[in-house]
This record gives C-alpha cells, sequence and structure tokens, in this order.
C-alpha cells in the first residue's frame, strides 16, 4: 500500500515542470516531465511539422527521441525537419520505424532520452492495457503520440483512450496548433504563417 500526503505533504511535495516560454507557454503552460499528450488532425493541416517543431523546442530540454513509425525516414519527412530548421547542434535522434518493444528496451537503459515522440499512434499496436502499461513502467519519461483524425475526433477507439488520458491534447487545424492542457495554456501556436492565412480567411 502506498503511503498517503497530508494537505502540507502534498503542497511541498516537488514536481519536475519545463520552463517554457513565449508561444509555447502560451499553448501550453509549464508542463511536468512525465506522463503522454496526444496530438491530432486530418493530414495536410501541419500536424508533422508542428511535432518537428516540438521535438526541436523540446531539445533545448533535453534529449528527444522521434519514432517515425508511419513515415520512416522519407523525403517529405526530412523536409519537415529542414523547413523546421532541425541541425546536427539538436539534441534529436530519429528511429526508423522501431517497434514498440524494440523501444522499450531502448528506454530501459540508463540516461535514455526523457521526451519520445511517435509518429503515428496507429501504427504502434497499442491497445488500452498496453499503453497503460508502457507509461506506468516509464513514468518519469514523457510520450508525445501524434495521431491520424477522423474528422475532428482521433481515429480509433484506442487513440480516443489514449486522448482522454493525456495531460495536454493538441488538435491541429489549418496550420494552427489548439490545446486543453492541464498545465494552463489556451493560445493557439501558428504553425505556418502563409498557410494560416489562406485556410482561415474565409472562416
Amino acid at each position: 500500500m502506498k503511503q498517503g500526503y497530508g494537505i502540507e505533504q502534498f503542497y511541498g511535495k516537488k514536481t519536475k515542470t519545463l520552463d517554457f516560454t513565449d508561444e509555447w507557454l502560451a499553448l501550453i503552460g509549464k508542463p511536468e516531465v512525465k506522463g503522454s499528450w496526444f496530438i491530432w488532425g486530418n493530414s495536410g493541416n501541419g500536424k508533422t511539422i508542428f511535432s518537428v517543431k516540438l521535438a526541436k523546442y523540446l531539445s533545448t530540454f533535453g534529449r528527444v527521441l522521434y519514432n517515425s513509425l508511419e513515415e520512416g525516414l522519407s523525403a517529405s519527412l526530412k523536409r519537415a525537419f529542414k523547413l523546421a530548421e532541425v541541425s546536427g547542434k539538436d539534441k534529436i535522434t530519429l528511429l526508423d520505424k522501431e517497434p514498440m518493444n524494440e523501444l522499450a528496451e531502448r528506454l530501459r537503459k540508463r540516461k535514455s532520452p526523457k521526451f519520445i515522440i511517435i509518429d503515428s499512434f496507429q501504427y504502434t499496436g497499442l491497445n488500452a492495457m498496453t499503453y497503460k502499461q508502457l507509461t506506468n513502467e516509464f513514468s518519469n519519461k514523457l510520450f508525445i503520440f501524434v495521431s491520424h483524425a477522423d474528422g475532428k475526433q482521433p481515429s480509433g477507439r484506442t487513440a480516443k483512450t489514449v486522448h482522454y488520458d493525456a495531460n495536454v491534447k493538441i488538435w491541429i487545424d489549418g496550420f494552427k496548433a489548439f490545446s486543453k492542457s492541464r498545465y494552463g495554456g489556451t493560445e493557439p501556436l501558428t504553425i505556418w504563417e502563409e498557410g494560416a492565412k489562406k485556410y482561415w480567411v474565409n472562416e
């Protein structure tokens, strides 16, 4: 049985948070370095470029794994990385369609990265139980799942479960990111100014 906490103990319990600033603070707040986030949207709206920009920003706080399960190390992913101005100086390691069991083995190693971006969720093979097993085993890491959408909803039953569980939920639409965050962020982030202007001109 786990110990209980008094109110003063609870208030005094330290949590490790990321000191986000500027547009990322406005979108997400100051998040904890654990749990899961969920990014979803329809094709062609800026989901991948947003995920890569997020990876670049997170790499200023620690090492990032970007597991490209769906595309692999494709030309379109390379384009997204170049558009996001990712360089060799950024602490990002790309994985080429690494299966989830191999990813787990990688994460069990000492000093493995704290931030894991997985694109796309539909290629993980996870169900609700194995998702919880993964996040419980690596409870000191932050998992960010990128998902397909069915209309405005995540695609598939398990994706909807993960979306519900996530600490940060980010909907990508018309080259803008809209967040529902447990850490206080409320302001949309524009991913690509020109594309967003064209998309939202008649909205």
